[in-house]
């Protein structure tokens, strides 16, 4: 397996070595330029390459499907309008199901680009636009088996929906809209409110109260702290379970009638409520030395809640 490795990082790098970044600009700007839908094609392994890289467009804010070049033929060519774009991949370039509907297109008035691996093949020369992806040799030892070619298509493909999403500057929320479910939905749209513990579940102390008096508070609202306010409810500290510890170390059991204002943390981290539930989960984990377990929530600096990072781990979001 190793020897494999080095023979695909190599194939890779002479890809990236050889790439025209020219061409690929001018191609770049063939896409934006598209009204229309951009429609993807490919046989064999280049038809599941240009089916990934059409969901990864269409994901990411590009109108854009794979056809098959057989259903083509038969009926889904009326997809087409002038406003489209065709772009067929293919290693060899000479793929004859796709030469095929290059009259049909032609006469839909619709442009064509394309994707190969052979700069003077027919594909190359019919096409509108075209990208030569090189490709040393395919890491199958025949250099028969479509392995090189079908990642360096992916790599292109992939760079190319990115390129077009910045040129876009697609936004995460426009983003987050086309990813309602899963992981990713989660990541991108869920919010600290949506998770956090609000009303009477938040335990909340004043300065002055003694720490005897709220114990019951610290213990049954299952937050691991307490949230020290002022008297319009501003945020002044927090007083967690690992304070209670070193507390009963440095003082022992006449920190129960010590006020919680002594006993507090001032310089505790907060975070407002309306931020997405993942970036709160990146401020709990900033130091991995001490990942903070639990934060006081705030809108106008007065204290709506507060959110446990076990939440966020039960939501899907790690």
């Amino acid at each position: 397996m190793y020897e494999l490795f080095q023979k695909q990082k190599a194939y890779i790098h002479e890809f990236y070595q050889r790439i025209d970044v020219q061409q690929a600009q001018r191609f770049l700007d063939c896409c934006l330029n598209v009204k229309g839908l951009i429609v993807l094609m490919g046989v064999g392994k280049s038809g599941i390459i240009a089916e990934k890289v059409a969901m990864t467009l269409a994901s990411t804010g590009t109108r854009a499907v794979h056809l098959s070049p057989t259903n083509f033929l038969h009926g889904d060519l009326g997809i087409l309008t002038k406003d489209d774009l065709v772009i067929f991949l293919s290693r060899s370039g000479e793929t004859e199901e796709l030469l095929g509907l290059v009259p049909f297109i032609r006469r839909k008035s619709v442009r064509l680009a394309a994707l190969v691996s052979n700069p003077n093949s027919r594909i190359a020369q019919c096409a509108d636009d075209f990208v030569y992806l090189p490709v040393e040799k395919e890491l199958c030892p025949f250099d028969l088996a479509p392995t090189t070619s079908t990642v360096v298509q992916l790599l292109f493909g992939d760079a190319l929906a990115m390129a077009i999403m910045q040129a876009k500057s697609i936004t995460l929320q426009e983003y987050a809209l086309n990813h309602p479910a899963g992981a990713i939905g989660k990541k991108i749209s869920l919010t600290v409110e949506e998770l956090m513990f609000k009303e009477e579940k938040v335990p909340l102390s004043s300065i002055e109260k003694k720490l005897v008096d709220v114990l019951d508070d610290l213990t049954e609202k299952k937050c691991g702290c307490l949230i020290v306010v002022g008297e319009r409810g501003e945020f002044q500290g927090i007083f967690t379970d690992g304070d209670l510890r070193r507390s009963l170390q440095a003082y022992g059991p006449e920190i129960l009638q010590k006020p919680i204002g002594q006993l507090m943390t001032k310089s505790g981290i907060t975070i407002p409520k309306g931020i997405l539930a993942w970036e709160a989960l990146k401020i709990m984990q900033k130091d991995p030395k001490r990942w903070i377990s639990v934060l006081p929530v705030l809108e106008e600096q007065k204290v709506v809640g507060v959110l446990r990072m076990h939440d966020i781990i039960q939501a899907g979001i790690s």
